[in-house]
C-alpha cells in the first residue's frame, strides 16, 4: 500500500482560507497605496513575531494584486494553490518513511519557484510569488532567491514572510521593502481565534485563556488551546502563594510521559517570556540582571532536559523553585 501524506498545513484554518484580516491596516493600506501607485517595489519583507498573520496578510495582498475584476474567484484559486499566477515557496517533504516536513527549504525548492518567474505569464499581468518563510531557507536557496530579487522580472511581485529578519542573508534582507508588523491587542488575537472554523469548538474559558497567553499571536493562541503546560502555566499566575507544595502540585501536571514532552516545551517557554518581562520591569539593575542571569539558566536547562529526555516532572519543579528564590533574593 502506497504510504499516505499528510500535510499539516492542509487545515481549514490555514492562512491561504482567511476572508478578512483583523488588525494590521497599517502595513495592509501602505503596501495597496504602493500598489496603486503603478510603480510598488517588486520584493517585500513582511517581518513580525512567527504567529501574528504575517501570512495571513501576505494571502490578502496576493490577492489583492491577483484579483483582475474577480476577487471571489481569485480567492477560491489561491485557497486551493491552483492560481495560474501565483507561487509558494515553502518546505516540502523528506525521502525518509515515515515522509515528513524538512525543517529547511532545499535550494533545489527555491530553483522551482524562481522557474516559475521565468516562464511567460498566462494572462499577461502581474505574477507573485510567496516565500513562506523566509526564515527555513538553506544559505544555498537564500543565495539563490538572492538572484531573483536583484534582477526580477517584469510584473512580479515577491513576499517574503520573515519571523527573525536578523538571521536571514543581509544581501537579500537589503533588498526588499521592509513591512512590519506587530503584535495583535487581546480582543483582535480573541477575535481571530474564534472566527476560525475549529471542530469541535473550544470551550470559552479555555480560548480567553489561551488568546491571554499568547502575547498577541493568533497563531501561538492555537498552540496553546487544550494545551496541559498552557494550562499549568495560567496556573501558576494564580497563585497566591508559590510555596514548595504549590510548586510539586504544579510538577504534578507532567508526570505522564505520553504527553509530557510538549507540555513541558510549552510550560517552559511561557515561564521564560515571563521571567524576561520581570527582568524588564525590575526595579533596579541588580534584580535585573539576576532575572536574566536565571533566563538564561533556565533556557539551558529545559534544553538539557528535552535533549535527554529526562523527568520533566522534577525540572519543572526545580525551575519553579529557582524562580521563588530569585525572586526573593533579587
Amino acid at each position: 500500500m502506497a504510504e499516505e501524506l499528510v500535510d499539516p498545513r492542509e487545515v481549514a484554518w490555514h492562512p491561504r482560507h482567511a476572508q478578512q484580516i483583523v488588525g494590521h491596516h497599517q502595513p495592509k493600506n501602505r503596501f495597496e497605496e504602493a500598489f496603486k501607485s503603478g510603480r510598488p517595489h517588486h520584493a517585500w519583507l513582511m517581518t513580525g513575531p512567527s504567529g501574528i498573520g504575517k501570512a495571513t496578510l501576505a494571502y490578502q495582498l496576493a490577492g489583492h494584486v491577483l484579483a483582475s475584476g474577480n476577487p471571489s474567484q481569485t480567492r477560491r484559486w489561491i485557497a486551493s494553490r491552483s492560481h495560474p499566477e501565483f507561487c509558494i515557496l515553502e518546505r516540502g517533504f523528506n525521502d525518509a518513511k515515515p515522509r515528513k516536513l524538512r525543517a529547511e527549504t532545499s535550494v533545489d525548492e527555491a530553483r522551482d519557484f524562481i522557474g516559475f518567474f521565468n516562464r511567460t505569464s498566462a494572462s499577461g499581468g502581474w505574477r507573485v510569488g510567496l516565500v513562506d518563510c523566509a526564515d527555513d531557507l538553506t544559505m544555498e536557496a537564500a543565495n539563490a532567491l538572492l538572484k531573483l530579487v536583484e534582477e526580477p522580472p517584469v510584473k512580479a511581485l515577491i513576499l517574503l514572510v520573515c519571523h527573525t529578519p536578523g538571521k536571514l542573508l543581509r544581501t537579500l534582507r537589503s533588498r526588499c521593502m521592509r513591512l512590519p508588523l506587530e503584535t495583535l491587542s487581546s480582543q483582535d488575537t480573541l477575535a481571530v481565534v474564534q472566527a476560525l472554523p475549529l471542530d469541535p469548538k473550544p470551550d470559552p474559558a479555555n480560548l480567553g485563556m489561551a488568546a491571554g497567553l499568547s502575547g498577541g499571536r493568533p497563531g501561538h493562541a492555537l498552540q496553546l488551546l487544550d494545551n496541559a503546560g498552557a494550562k499549568a502555566f495560567a496556573g501558576f499566575l494564580t497563585l497566591k502563594r508559590r510555596d514548595a507544595a504549590a510548586q510539586v502540585a504544579i510538577g504534578q501536571k507532567f508526570s505522564t510521559r505520553a504527553t509530557a514532552v510538549q507540555d513541558f516545551e510549552i510550560f517552559m517557554a511561557l515561564l521564560l517570556d515571563w521571567l524576561a518581562k520581570q527582568a524588564t520591569a525590575a526595579a533596579t539593575l541588580s534584580r535585573a540582571a539576576a532575572l536574566a542571569e536565571l533566563h538564561s539558566k533556565l533556557t539551558r536547562d529545559g534544553t538539557i532536559a528535552d535533549g535527554y529526555n529526562l523527568d520533566r516532572r522534577a525540572a519543572v519543579i526545580q525551575a519553579l523553585a529557582q524562580v521563588e528564590d530569585a525572586l526573593k533574593a533579587a
